[in-house]
């Protein structure tokens, strides 16, 4: 949450264009796919998620319909990697599994697919192969990772494998710069190659209860168990990382010096590592008007924002919350969304504008007893047949041509024209033209949440009850 106000708890950094026109999630895709093809490449989320994950990456809807892993309850990424690995291992006993993060900027393809090639090589030999990253600066918000540099692994295209000594946590910023001096320090990327069957054996080695919990959820898979004692089995998990877990303890580690330009833009200020710069250090995006700024982050959602004379700061304007802040103080953007959470405000958890499978809704005005919504439904699309116990609906075309469910009563809207929806009352919204629908929603009723919903049928496979 370290690069809010752009990403939200419901809707992650992952899930943004932060540079060019894809996602860093489509760019992740895109570049895991020259390495291996799209119906090898698994999914690893959680239920809150995978909705917009499939809604983003639905150019490869039909090589990723059953490549889907969903935690049932976030546990860290050593149950993510173990749940992932037992599943490639009964998929492929001699499978390697490349572990990518959605979240990432990286900006040279080829050396990250020469990376991958020495790495899958290692892997084969029974490394647990992680990317280091040569640190340019004494940066404080990553782990370190110490190599042998005069032990040699394996080499391919100019990379060289080396056996790691040890990882280090964030550093203070004097260690930091102890580190950089020194040269065979690199920063922990989060980029792991192994074959699926050596990491299940380590975490047998390291995590003993992991492992078997793990060893009673394949056999639940298996067996085809319900997915609720599946769920039941993960959520006693204890949360830990795989660097913990495993990569600080394990004699087989190593490591890959890479080359290539790479950031976790874990906060705002590590933009800059990757994203181009203006003549005085600025970092532009959208509708920004600036004068005599240095050095600073500068970004607009949609509204104008004009700057005058500032020096290494960040400013983020989004609909509905804006951040200011100098660049060195980026890291505490954490403390403000936990105290957003603390405070119940919908600004940590989503954005006014919310996607869907079948379009969108942007909330306009809220209030006690009462919202409103403007909702775009794509051509040809439609929400699922559903009700509300809570509240009722008013709904007015402004574009388009809508077909309205309505109990027993199916009818067609124009432009200009509305119609409402009573409480308890099926109803479904349909855009069966070919330009986009808009409607304005406006919703009364004592709880407006969007779990208020019973879905009686949905093209999407969504359950009964969840947002829409």
């Amino acid at each position: 949450m370290r690069f809010w106000p752009l990403s939200r708890q419901l809707y992650p950094k992952q899930l943004l264009r932060i540079m060019g026109g894809e996602t860093l999630i489509q760019q992740t895709m895109r570049r895991v796919l020259r390495c291996v093809p799209a119906k090898r490449v698994l999914i690893s989320t959680n239920p809150a998620q995978a909705e917009s994950i499939r809604l983003q990456l639905a150019d490869w809807k039909d090589d990723l319909a059953d490549n889907f892993i969903i935690e049932p309850e976030a546990r860290n990424t050593a149950p993510a990697i173990a749940l992932a690995a037992t599943v490639l291992r009964q998929r492929n006993p001699q499978a390697v599994m490349l572990v990518a993060p959605a979240d990432h900027v990286i900006k040279d393809h080829r050396r990250f697919q020469s990376a991958v090639a020495l790495g899958a090589k290692l892997a084969d030999a029974g490394h647990l192969v992680t990317f280091g990253i040569r640190p340019i600066r004494p940066e404080t918000g990553y782990g370190y990772i110490q190599a042998d540099l005069r032990a040699r692994l394996g080499r391919h295209d100019g990379l060289v494998g080396h056996p790691i000594v040890r990882f280090v946590e964030k550093p203070a910023a004097s260690t930091a710069s102890r580190y950089v001096k020194a040269g065979s320090y690199y920063w922990n990327s989060g980029i792991f190659l192994w074959r699926a069957s050596a990491i299940l054996e380590e975490l047998a080695r390291y995590q003993p209860a992991l492992a078997q919990a793990m060893r009673r959820i394949e056999r639940g898979l298996s067996s085809g168990a319900s997915g609720e004692l599946i769920a039941r089995a993960y959520r006693q998990l204890t949360a830990v990382s795989i660097d913990h877990a495993v990569m600080e303890r394990s004699a087989r580690a190593a490591m890959i010096p890479v080359d290539f330009a790479w950031s976790d833009v874990g906060n705002w200020s590590s933009l800059e590592e990757v994203a181009p710069r203006d003549g005085t250090g600025n970092v532009l995006s959208g509708n920004v008007v600036d004068l005599d700024s240095r050095n600073s982050i500068l970004y607009a959602d949609r509204r104008l924002v004009a700057t005058i004379g500032l020096s290494d700061m960040v400013v983020v304007d989004t609909p509905d919350a804006t951040l200011i802040c100098p660049k060195a103080r980026s890291q505490d953007v954490r403390q403000v969304v936990e105290k957003l959470r603390k405070q119940g405000a919908p600004e940590h958890l989503e954005h006014r504008t919310v996607f869907r499978p079948w379009g969108s809704y942007t909330v306009l005005e809220e209030g006690p007893g009462y919202k409103v919504k403007k909702v775009t439904v794509k051509p040809g699309s439609r929400l699922s047949l559903q009700l509300h116990h809570q509240r009722s609906e008013h709904w007015v075309v402004i574009a388009g041509t809508a077909r309205i469910t309505c109990g027993r009563r199916v009818f067609t809207l124009k432009v200009g024209e509305s119609t409402g929806i009573p409480k308890k009352t099926r109803h479904r919204l349909e855009n069966a033209g070919v330009e986009p629908l808009h409607i304005i929603e406006v919703q009364n009723g004592l709880y407006l949440g969007e779990d208020d919903i019973v879905r009686f049928h949905d093209d999407y496979g969504r359950s009964a009850r969840s947002k829409e």
